[in-house]
């Protein structure tokens, strides 16, 4: 029957072919590329393929003979049950007698003592197929053979599966991979190569090495590779509970090491609700910001995104997605740099601040990131200002037995092990210190799809909380989605073995809901969802009291250890087959550090425990709080958590913003009115012009905006009065928040207000043909976008434009040269245009500014004339 797809799809519950020879014949037998997907149902499935080639005289000018024979197979017996309890005692017996070896002699000596180690290596040296080995290396591989995944080691692996040690595969299938591998040693002459490895082999088993060893030290604190394994099959086991009827606390509390747990919807402090606090926490952020320092997790593969270069075919990191006209990191540092300006505007300091990523070498993440910060001079923040650390690749296991997943010989299938690796690698790679040697007290972290996180005060209050009361750590939440893949805030109760009740806030991922009784279904007002706000990775941290953690060489420095295998893994092996299995690999969650900081007392407490804990929430608007570009937008399907979605919810924050400001702009409607039409207008504002959008609101007034209209503004030195917008109206500037000065170390550094470029519009109307909304090369949300008219107004370096009392209709571009200001008003036939040099004394600060000053719980702007 004819296939339902080109590309083969393989699972490794498919029937095998059979194996046929004549005596006369040399036989090749080829592995899983001739297995077709059990996606077929077994009702077409075609029968188990039997193949032959027949080897011919060296001397022949033929080409091999492909035999086929579609007799069935019915002797293959099924694989073995695999036994969970029995595996992880022996590998939990085998972690405990080699954390008490002092060096590695002794770790030699007692991983050669395990049973799989003696028949692997039984008949080996030092010598690994023609490769000399380090006492360390053959350590490592032992490490692997010993946790049972002698199957990575290819051929050498395939002698021992076939031994007297049964895995998850059966004796059939693992002939049929042993007989490939032996094939492939063959060369051209039809003579075998022996033992001895390919260059490419080489390669392979020389990254292995490196990929187990990082493996092995970076999870030393729960047993290295024989520990990662053991975690894994004991997450495992406990997921074989899920669909059965359990008591969730008392499951909850042998998760959580305690004899009693509860959990209990927080309390919050609701930025929305209490303006006058939120403005005073946001000033307390603002203050605040030369001890605060960044952190960026980007070590994640993105796989949801799909995101590939269009030139070269490479799969990129979402740090890459080009999202409105930029890079995701752009915006991060876009963001950052508005909070920086403001706190010059109000104190008149440079502030420049330290900021951490981490990364890894998934999807080649580490090289893009580092190579776009060289790209634009990293930011005009200088590299001293940069920490970037990469995070080790863990191997991928298969949902069934924990197996690790293997593309090819030495080439398991590795991921990021999640970013809640981010605190210990944070301590051994010195970033807790280089930190502390900028004068840092505390970091806000966020991710890097969330392209709202900095909207407004959010992040400013959540900071200025954490650094105000001494907190540890807090989250900034909001309202759940419905159906959401995102966690839930909570505040735990736990009655400790020692009798003692510990309270603290924290965070259950939505893989995890099961074990602690929340169904996962959609939210209604009566199911416990509905009570708990949502986890958004958004966070303030103590960044001692992190280090403290990141230290602790135990199994609280990875907080939050999870294995979800709710996805498959899909990927390529070395013939070009398509494989797809459920599995997953232990990942751990970096906001659950919080249940490191959980506060105790002698007596359970009852209402208002949460105003004395050590964690905190700030609440607000869901909006203002989260909006993610994490997944590729698929037909018909929703718009949450694509890039179209998180673009519609940043024109409704512009109708927020610019609705208070005395300016008529149509309403957004719901997300299902433009799945098929496109936003109702583009409106990109520079979070400069704020953050604050008290700030904001100050630089707009009066006038309106059509709808299909594009308004992007990229200058924080900005007024806008008695404005009508029906078309589009570009502001753009090299000098947004000030210019670019080389430093001592030959470095650019960024001089916060220092010539900046300048814009003022006032009594305005602006009429063109704007945006072509029919356009089918249309990319809203990369402001990619087809016009058949604009205005578009570029300032270079310090230079100023001013229209006044005019209407501008048409296409136009006006290029203002640096040093220069710009005046365009009405003229007797048509527009006044007037090009000055700006006064040699005035270049610094230009002809106008805005003044900041502090009022209270807010912050008022001054217009000042020079």
């Amino acid at each position: 029957m004819a296939r339902t797809s080109s590309t083969p799809v393989l699972h490794h519950n498919n029937p095998l072919f059979t194996l046929n020879s004549k005596p006369s014949h040399s036989l090749f037998f080829f592995k899983s590329s001739f297995l077709y997907s059990n996606s077929l149902s077994s009702s077409n499935f075609s029968p188990p393929i039997q193949l032959h080639l027949l080897k011919q005289s060296r001397n022949s000018l033929c080409a091999p003979i492909a035999r086929v024979s579609t007799a069935p197979v019915e002797y293959a017996p099924p694989a073995p049950e695999f036994d969970f309890d029995k595996e992880i005692a022996r590998l939990r017996a085998l972690r405990e007698a080699l954390a008490s070896c002092g060096t590695l002699v002794e770790k030699l000596r007692t991983i050669d003592s395990d049973s799989r180690v003696k028949s692997f290596f039984k008949s080996w040296r030092n010598d690994f197929g023609g490769v000399s080995l380090s006492d360390c290396d053959l350590y490592l591989l032992k490490c692997v053979v010993a946790a049972g995944q002698e199957h990575v080691l290819g051929e050498f692996g395939a002698e021992l599966a076939n031994g007297e040690i049964e895995i998850g595969r059966s004796y059939i299938k693992n002939a049929l991979y042993a007989l490939a591998e032996m094939i492939e040693s063959w060369d051209v002459d039809g003579g075998s190569r022996g033992h001895g490895l390919k260059d490419e082999e080489k390669a392979a088993l020389k990254s292995l090495l490196k990929m187990l060893g990082e493996l092995e030290q970076f999870y030393d604190c729960i047993g290295g590779i024989i520990g990662y394994q053991a975690t894994v099959l004991e997450l495992l086991a406990q997921s074989t509970h899920e669909g059965q009827t359990i008591n969730w606390s008392e499951q909850a509390g042998m998760l959580l090491k305690c004899q009693f747990v509860e959990i209990h919807s927080p309390s919050v402090l609701d930025l929305s609700e209490d303006i006058e606090y939120a403005s005073q926490a946001a000033l307390w952020g603002i203050e605040g910001l030369p001890v605060l320092g960044e952190i960026y997790p980007l070590g994640g593969s993105a796989d949801r995104l799909g995101l590939v270069d269009p030139e070269t075919g490479e799969c990129l990191p979402a740090a890459m997605l080009p999202y409105c006209g930029r890079t995701l990191l752009e915006g991060l540092i876009r963001d950052l740099q508005a909070r920086e300006f403001l706190y010059f505007k109000l104190y008149g300091e440079q502030c420049i601040t330290p900021v951490a990523i981490m990364t890894s070498s998934a999807k080649n993440n580490h090289g893009h990131i580092t190579y776009l910060c060289e790209r634009f001079g990293w930011f005009g923040r200088g590299r001293s200002s940069f920490q970037i650390f990469e995070q080790p690749l863990v191997p991928a296991v298969t949902a069934e037995d924990g197996q690790w997943v293997v593309t090819r010989p030495f080439e398991p299938v590795c991921k990021p092990g999640g970013h809640g690796v981010i605190w210990k690698l944070a301590h051994d790679k010195g970033v807790f210190k280089w930190f502390q040697s900028h004068g840092r007290k505390g970091a806000t972290v966020r991710q890097i799809s969330n392209v709202v996180a900095a909207t407004d005060l959010t992040l400013l209050a959540l900071a200025g909380i954490g650094l105000r009361q001494g907190k540890k750590l807090g989250f900034a939440s909001c309202k759940r989605n419905s159906g959401a893949t995102e966690g839930i805030n909570v505040l735990l109760e736990k009655k400790n073995l020692d009798g003692n009740w510990a309270y603290g806030l924290s965070c259950i991922e939505y893989t995890e809901f099961d074990k602690f009784g929340i169904t996962a279904g959609p939210l209604s007002p009566s199911g416990l969802q509905a009570d708990f706000p949502a986890n958004t990775n958004i966070l303030y941290v103590d960044l001692p009291s992190a280090e403290l953690i990141g230290s602790s060489k135990s199994e609280s420095s990875l907080p939050g250890m999870v294995l979800n295998v709710k996805k498959p893994i899909t990927y390529m092996d070395q013939f070009g087959m398509k494989h797809c299995v459920s599995g997953g690999r232990l990942e751990c969650t970096m906001q659950n550090i919080a249940d490191n900081f959980a506060n105790t007392y002698s007596s359970r407490c009852h209402k208002g425990v949460e105003d004395g804990l050590d964690t905190f929430i700030v609440y607000n608007e869901r909006r203002k709080v989260t909006s993610s570009a994490k997944k590729r937008r698929r037909h018909g399907k929703s718009l949450h958590q694509t890039p179209d979605g998180s673009l519609l919810d940043i024109m409704r924050n512009a109708y927020d913003i610019l609705s208070h400001c005395e300016i008529t702009i149509p309403k957004v409607q719901g997300n299902e009115e433009y799945v098929n039409s496109g936003p109702p207008y583009l409106i990109l504002l520079h979070p400069a012009l704020g953050p604050l959008w008290e700030v904001t609101r100050q630089k707009f007034r009066c006038g309106s905006i059509a709808m299909g209209s594009e308004l992007q503004i990229e200058v924080a030195e900005f007024l806008w009065r008695n404005v009508q917008l029906d078309g589009s109206l570009l502001v753009l500037a090299e000098n947004a928040v000030g210019s670019i000065e080389i430093n001592e170390n030959g470095e650019p550094i960024i001089q916060y207000g220092r010539r900046c470029a300048r814009c003022k519009l006032e009594n305005v109307k602006i009429l063109n043909n704007g945006i072509d909304w029919s356009s089918r090369d249309n990319v809203y949300w990369k402001h990619d976008v087809q016009r058949f008219e604009a205005l578009k107004v570029i300032l270079h370096g310090n230079a100023e434009f001013e229209a006044t009392d005019v209407v501008i209709q048409g296409n136009y571009v006006f290029n203002v040269p640096d040093g220069h200001k710009m005046q365009v008003t009405s003229g007797i036939s048509g527009l006044d245009v007037q090009l000055k040099p700006i006064e040699e004394d005035l270049m610094d600060s230009g002809t106008w500014f805005w003044n900041y000053k502090i009022r209270g719980t807010h912050i008022e702007l001054e217009l000042i004339e020079l």
